[in-house]
């Protein structure tokens, strides 16, 4: 069984009441009561009043289908807070020098879904998806973080490292050459002083 619950016109701007919201979405409904409480928040006074009034839906809901439930098996299922008007709510703050600053009144409207459903079924799909999904993300965000010039020095140190073997190779027919060609200096040089 399903209860909504809205708090409209609640005073502060939703972004600050989501920073409320996003700690009880998906928790029971005795663990979110408490989260509430004890949260250093303005808006989770006017939240909180709102999951009781959800609660109590709840309950008047199973009442009317003659269902019996209990309160504590209920979460929070969904959770959202929608952003109210500021047209008409500006108000004028005096500033240096004659000044006026504009402000504007922000207020919300906070809706909650509770359920007593079972949930390990959401909880499933979620992990399942957050697995497969997460290394395609770091991947992509650190070739977002090292890209252009930053990225290429790294791939020139990590060719070197498999060629190791290859270039000792390659110097010894350098070293092989160089003294094949100190011989020819010294004998075109022999023969020079051989014809004078």
């Amino acid at each position: 069984m399903e209860a909504t619950a809205s708090a409209k016109y609640l005073r502060g701007s939703a972004q600050k009441a989501r920073l409320v919201i996003d700690m009880i979405r998906g928790k029971d409904v005795n663990k979110a009561l408490a989260v509430l409480r004890y949260a250093n928040k303005r808006a989770a006074l006017g939240i909180e009043k709102c999951m009781r009034s959800a609660i109590a839906n709840a309950n008047e809901a199973a009442e009317k289908a003659n269902v019996s439930i209990d309160p504590d098996d209920l979460w929070v299922k969904a959770a959202f807070v929608d952003r109210g008007p500021t047209k008409n709510r500006r108000r004028v703050r005096p500033a240096p020098q004659g000044r006026a600053y504009r402000e504007q009144r922000h207020f919300c409207h906070v809706t909650i879904l509770l359920s007593n459903d079972e949930r390990v079924e959401a909880k499933e799909t979620k992990n399942k998806k957050s697995v497969a999904v997460k290394p395609a993300k770091l991947a992509e965000s650190k070739g977002r973080k090292r890209g252009g010039a930053v990225a290429a020095p790294r791939a020139k140190r990590t060719a070197p490292k498999v060629e190791a073997e290859p270039k000792v190779e390659v110097g010894a027919e350098k070293t092989e050459k160089k003294a094949t060609r100190t011989t020819k200096p010294k004998a075109a040089a022999a023969e020079t002083a051989a014809e004078e």
